[in-house]
């Protein structure tokens, strides 16, 4: 039997395991030339397919209610009519939640599984490192010397970007949710200072106080008041890396916070969003660094993998919910 897992309806505010549906049909897949069969290894969850889930406009389209879901997966191949793919390969792609699944090939990466985990490939070697490693370059544009502030810093792309920026000689500083987050940015992922949000009063003086010297780059994972307390201690000429906004994605209302063009005008300074597509053309030479960090043990990571193909609905309410560290990732 084949299993899948369809959105059964678009949730409202965090969703619950109701918003799922699992369903199994009959294993009678045949490929037919320029098609390969796949067997699912490893899937992803990520705050972004939040948004997919919504009939919101956004970069991407939504998902459609009673069709399967879609993120990054890492597959076998296990037979194959494509000239590209022979069976045996391990190929990462933006999938459907099935075991199994017919594909024509395109937008798939064969993988290497004796370089690096299988599951590597949808976090640090994968959109979760292009991730962290573009929008920190292209947006931040880094220099030696100079104090980074992340949210959401012990998740799979705040991790990475912090583990990046000491690399590149800047001062670091993470925001989590918990004591034991907070103690794996320093003793783990080499942060300079981190601050638990949920046990810090005053964000705005312990943000000051991490970083006496003030605020030259912000990459932002969860926007939020947290996001508004690092306005008040942004240098001139300072660059705010929006990637994402996970502490609004399951609000019913319209989120309220402070202003931000007093704070940009004043200081010169740069916001912008992106999303990693937007940098396709740099992904070769990206990942060649990362690799190259990876392999020289300049790098690290954390995963917290949940077994079993049937527990995806619930890992991704976990990760949603903040109960992971690092990547979390699904093995079928």
């Amino acid at each position: 039997m084949i299993q899948i897992i369809n959105l059964k309806k678009r949730p409202v505010g965090m969703p619950t395991l109701a918003d799922f549906e699992l369903k199994k049909e009959d294993d009678n897949l045949k490929t037919a030339d320029g098609e390969i069969l796949l067997n699912t290894k490893y899937l992803s969850v990520d705050p972004y397919l939040r948004g997919r889930m919504s009939d919101a406009k956004s970069y991407v389209p939504s998902f459609e209610v009673g069709k399967p879901i879609t993120s990054g997966i890492v597959a076998e191949v296990i037979d194959s009519k494509n000239e590209h793919f022979k069976k045996g390969d391990f190929v990462s792609g933006m999938l459907e939640w099935k075991t199994k699944q017919i594909s024509k090939g395109e937008g798939l990466q064969k993988v290497d599984a004796d370089k690096v985990p299988l599951s590597a490939y949808l976090g640090i070697v994968g959109m979760t490192g292009l991730t962290a490693f573009l929008g920190l370059h292209e947006i931040g544009k880094p220099k030696e010397g100079e104090t980074l502030v992340v949210s959401g810093a012990a998740g799979a792309v705040g991790s990475v970007v912090g583990q990046i920026g000491k690399i590149l000689g800047l001062h670091v500083i993470g925001i989590a949710g918990t004591d034991e987050k907070v103690e794996l940015l320093t003793s783990e992922f080499g942060f300079d200072h981190g601050i638990n949000y949920k046990t810090t009063k005053d964000m705005k003086s312990a943000i000051q106080k991490a970083a006496p010297n003030g605020v030259d780059i912000y990459f932002d994972n969860v926007g939020g008041p947290i996001s508004d307390a690092v306005l008040f201690s942004i240098n001139k000429f300072a660059r705010m890396v929006i990637c994402g906004a996970i502490s609004v994605y399951n609000s019913t209302e319209l989120p309220t916070g402070l202003s931000v063009q007093p704070f940009l005008v004043r200081n010169s300074a740069l916001m912008q969003g992106f999303i990693v597509s937007n940098y396709a053309d740099k992904f070769p030479e990206a990942m060649k660094q990362l690799s190259t960090w990876l392999s020289e043990g300049k790098l690290t990571y954390r995963e917290t993998i949940v077994e079993g193909f049937e527990n995806t609905p619930q890992a991704f309410l976990d990760m949603m919910k903040g109960n992971k560290k690092g990547k979390m990732v699904v093995k079928a």
